[in-house]
């Protein structure tokens, strides 16, 4: 499996909400991403829709670019090929991997840059 036929003419959708990234003293059944480890419960959620009291660290004003394809188990080099390219412009992706497909977060204030790069890679926007 060559990942740059994967990457070329990969469709990406652009969000349209601003998202925050919150340790969060519960779960959200609203919310894009909970996760719930043995340490700590994150959510990803619009962050219009996130309650402060719930707050125990956050970090605002993230877009969440979705990979709109089906990416194999067996495929390599696809997250690692994109986050090497947005790296080389000091941004640094949050990653979050679906059963069929993965989701990246940017700050929002990167996502231009991040468009950019991944429009150079072969992605179609």
């Amino acid at each position: 499996m060559n990942v740059d036929d994967y990457l070329k003419n990969c469709k990406v959708s652009i969000w349209n909400e601003t998202f925050a990234v919150i340790k969060s003293k519960r779960v959200y059944s609203e919310a894009f991403v909970n996760i719930k480890d043995k340490n700590e419960i994150t959510v990803i959620i619009d962050q219009e829709k996130y309650n402060e009291e719930d707050a125990i660290e956050i970090e605002k004003g993230w877009k969440v670019l979705t990979f709109n394809m089906i990416l194999p188990f067996e495929l390599t080099k696809f997250l690692s090929k994109i986050s090497q390219s947005l790296a080389s412009e000091n941004i640094s992706p949050l990653v979050i991997s679906a059963y069929s497909t993965d989701h990246i977060l940017v700050k929002e204030k990167d996502l231009h840059k991040a468009k950019e790069k991944l429009e150079h890679l072969g992605c179609v926007f």
